[in-house]
């Protein structure tokens, strides 16, 4: 379970390199404004793959690590959206209402269950 949002994870990165938020917003040239707004989770960060990928290197989450794929998810989430590449995997796509039904609390019936694992097992 993700315990976590964006802008937690992007202020304890920055915090985790010892930078002030003025320090690291002049160092990247970033407003620092619309930092602490996001940090703060008042501004939903950019879904624009090349703004997400100058912050994750400026936070230093290296490129398709499972901490860059959950610096993604996170502003997927801040911006109640699902991620394309979940969009583009027919598999994933497809277990999506069987998600959506877990997360509402509704019982799977042990058949849907077991095709949620296979689909789970096949990613």
């Amino acid at each position: 379970m993700i315990t976590q949002n964006f802008g937690q994870l992007f202020r304890s990165k920055r915090i985790g390199l010892g930078l002030t938020l003025r320090a690291f917003c002049l160092k990247y040239n970033l407003d620092a404004g619309n930092i602490s707004r996001l940090e703060r989770n008042i501004l939903p960060p950019s879904l624009y793959d090349e703004k997400l990928a100058a912050y994750a290197m400026a936070l230093r989450i290296k490129r398709d690590s499972e901490e860059w794929i959950l610096f993604h998810d996170l502003a997927h989430i801040a911006k109640k959206q699902i991620p394309q590449d979940i969009i583009d995997d027919s598999n994933a796509y497809n277990a999506l209402p069987l998600l959506f039904r877990t997360a509402r609390g509704k019982k799977l019936s042990k058949d849907k269950l077991r095709n949620l694992i296979k689909l789970l097992r096949k990613s």
